[in-house]
């Protein structure tokens, strides 16, 4: 009986691995729009957390952060992963879309990730600099000002980003909630 388990839990879960790779197709240049080439550069339009590597579209507000602006060149994108490398070194991002959360596909995941041209920050007050620099949110921030420093809510949670309450996971069972008051940040509710 032992070496029955020995040799079909690693089968199951070699097998289980080889299906989860076969889902996922590689988008061919024509079935991606004109804006979004691989091998083309692009900017983070947010501050991105990561974990080992990978952002999960869910937009989960823990682990590293790689900064608004930062400069990505686009190496693959699939029907449910983007991998980029962000610019200068050799680390590899892959973005893994979380379609049931955000009702986003990866080409609109990746427009709302990424864009050809850098964020204005210079329309944006001391306070959502600052805020945007650290990657946090602070009572006072305008929703655009949010946005680019925390990305945006899972759909699932906030339907529009024209409500005034906005609700982020900081993990899979935490959340959080940004509340606005003639569109600016009011409360905070973790």
């Amino acid at each position: 009986r032992n070496i029955m388990h020995r040799f079909v839990k690693p089968f199951i879960f070699l097998m289980l691995m080889l299906s989860l790779t076969a889902c996922q197709k590689p988008l061919k240049p024509e079935e991606l729009p004109s804006s979004i080439q691989i091998g083309s550069d692009y900017y983070t339009q947010f501050v991105i957390r990561y974990e080992k590597g990978v952002h999960k579209t869910t937009n989960y507000r823990r682990g590293s952060s790689i900064p608004v602006n930062t400069k990505v060149k686009l190496l693959e994108i699939t029907n449910k992963v983007i991998k980029v490398q962000i610019e200068p070194g050799a680390q590899v991002l892959e973005v893994r879309n979380a379609i049931k959360h955000t009702n986003d596909d990866t080409i609109k995941a990746f427009e709302k990730l990424f864009g050809k041209n850098k964020v204005n920050l210079s329309g944006f007050t001391k306070l959502e600099r600052q805020n945007i620099k650290e990657g946090t949110v602070a009572i006072g921030m305008r929703k655009k000002a949010v946005q680019v420093a925390i990305g945006y809510p899972p759909q699932i949670e906030t339907m529009s980003l024209d409500s005034d309450q906005w609700t982020y996971w900081s993990s899979r069972w935490n959340r959080f909630i940004v509340h606005f008051k003639n569109g600016k940040v009011a409360s905070i509710q973790d």
